[in-house]
């Protein structure tokens, strides 16, 4: 048998309602299901079973660099209006060194509920990133 290694976060790619764009970080792929406390009044143990309860979905933070005359985040902040937003499909894809994805997180109606902006130092030497927080309804993990 060969020797398997896990695999390196550092290559991937996502694509944002249908292109590819490059980030420098992806957070936030969790889900977990909550545990239900239940107990009826005959039960002979005192204590409540617990039972599976309703699926919870972390935000996603996508960090890309900044890019002059690209407004893109905010404009699809604005897009906000009393209950009503534009929401996309994000697929975030682990790469393999052939750069053909092995891991694919499919991330269902996402819209933005914050965007920051880089935190901006004269004596800084790094490049400035924004941020992008993301809710969505459903996170489906495929292994290739």
């Amino acid at each position: 048998m060969p020797d398997l290694y896990p695999l390196p976060v550092f290559h991937f790619a996502v694509e944002w309602g249908g292109t590819r764009i490059g980030f420098s970080e992806v957070s936030g792929l969790t889900q977990e299901a909550q545990a239900i406390e239940y107990r009826d009044g005959v039960s002979p143990e005192y204590s409540t079973i617990k039972m599976p309860g309703l699926r919870k979905y972390s935000n996603v933070t996508l960090k890309r660099g900044i890019v002059a005359a690209d407004n893109e985040f905010f404009s699809w902040l604005n897009t906000i209006k009393m209950n009503k937003v534009e929401r996309r499909d994000i697929v975030v894809s682990l790469l393999n060194e052939e750069h053909i994805p092995v891991m694919i997180w499919k991330i269902h109606n996402a819209f933005p509920v914050k965007v920051e902006g880089p935190g901006l130092k004269a004596s800084g030497n790094e490049v400035a990133v924004e941020s992008i927080e993301l809710a969505h309804e459903g996170l489906e993990l495929q292994n290739e």
